[in-house]
C-alpha cells in the first residue's frame, strides 16, 4: 500500500510528458506554412493540380501558333517552302509587323496566325511562280509576349519574352528583387482551364537548387510579397490551407 502514491505520481508524470509531447505537435503543426511553395491555386474558381502551362500551350510545351497565336513584332518566323531551299528564310517580323521575302517583296505578318499567314504566302507564289506550293512556319522567337513584374521588384513593368524565360530570369529583367522583398512569397498568376490560377515560389530555394525554376509564358503575372505588414497578397497566401479547397483571391 505504501507504494501506491508513487505509482500514481508516475502515472501522473506520464500523463503530463504526453499533454506536453501533443501540445508540441500542435504548435509544430500550427507553424507550418499553410501554402506549399510551387503549389497552385485558382484565384477565381475551385480548382486543383500544380502549375501547368498557360492555355495557349500545347503538350510539347509550345504556342499553339497554329490556330491561336497571332504574329506580332519582332517575332522571329522561319520560313520554308517544301523542296525549294532557294526560298527558306529565318527573319525577325519588323515594327510595322511585316516581313520581306525574295519575290514577294513585303507582306503583312502582325496580326496574322501562322497558318493565316502560310496560305497568304503560299497564294502569291503560286500566282506566278510555283504549282501547289506547301509553305510551312515555324515562331522560333515569340518575342511579342510578354510577361508583367510587379510588387517588391527594383523596377517593376512588361517585359518582352525572347525564348525560353524562366522566374529567375523574367525576376533579373526588373533588376531583381527590392529590399524589403519576402523571398518566400512570389508568386506567378496565369490563365489555366479559363480561369486565373496561381502559385507560390521560393527564390531562395530555387537559387539553390531545392526547388525547379520554373518557366514564365506570355501573359504570366509575376508578384512578389513585401515583408513587414501584411498584404492582400500575403492574406491570399496564409488564407488557404494545403489540403482545403482553394479559394477566391
Amino acid at each position: 500500500m505504501a507504494l501506491m502514491p508513487h505509482r500514481l505520481i508516475s502515472w501522473q508524470h506520464c500523463l503530463l510528458a504526453l499533454a506536453v509531447l501533443l501540445c508540441v505537435c500542435a504548435l509544430h503543426g500550427c507553424g507550418s506554412p499553410n501554402v506549399r511553395p510551387h503549389e497552385a491555386r485558382p484565384v477565381a474558381k475551385g480548382g486543383a493540380g500544380t502549375l501547368p502551362p498557360p492555355d495557349s500551350i500545347n503538350a510539347e510545351g509550345e504556342y499553339k501558333a497554329v490556330s491561336e497565336y497571332r504574329i506580332g513584332a519582332n517575332d522571329l518566323l522561319e520560313i520554308n517552302v517544301f523542296q525549294v531551299e532557294e526560298l527558306a528564310r529565318t527573319l525577325r517580323v519588323n515594327t510595322q509587323g511585316q516581313i520581306s521575302l525574295p519575290l514577294l517583296g513585303q507582306i503583312q505578318a502582325g496580326g496574322r496566325t501562322v497558318s493565316e499567314l502560310e496560305r497568304e504566302i503560299a497564294a502569291r507564289l503560286a500566282q506566278k511562280y510555283m504549282q501547289n506550293p506547301q509553305v510551312s512556319i515555324f515562331v522560333k522567337e515569340f518575342t511579342s509576349q510578354r510577361v508583367t513584374v510587379e510588387g517588391a521588384v527594383r523596377k517593376p513593368g512588361i517585359y518582352a519574352l525572347t525564348g525560353k524565360t524562366s522566374l529567375l530570369q523574367a525576376l533579373a529583367m526588373s533588376e531583381g528583387l527590392d529590399p524589403l522583398a519576402n523571398p518566400q512569397g512570389i508568386v506567378i498568376f496565369r490563365m489555366i482551364g479559363g480561369q486565373k490560377m496561381g502559385a507560390v515560389f521560393d527564390i531562395a530555394a530555387i537559387r539553390a537548387g531545392r526547388m525547379e525554376d520554373p518557366l514564365i509564358y506570355g501573359d504570366d503575372i509575376v508578384v512578389v510579397d513585401q515583408s513587414g505588414p501584411r498584404t492582400a497578397l500575403r492574406r491570399f497566401v496564409e488564407s488557404i490551407p494545403v489540403f482545403a479547397l482553394f479559394r477566391p483571391f
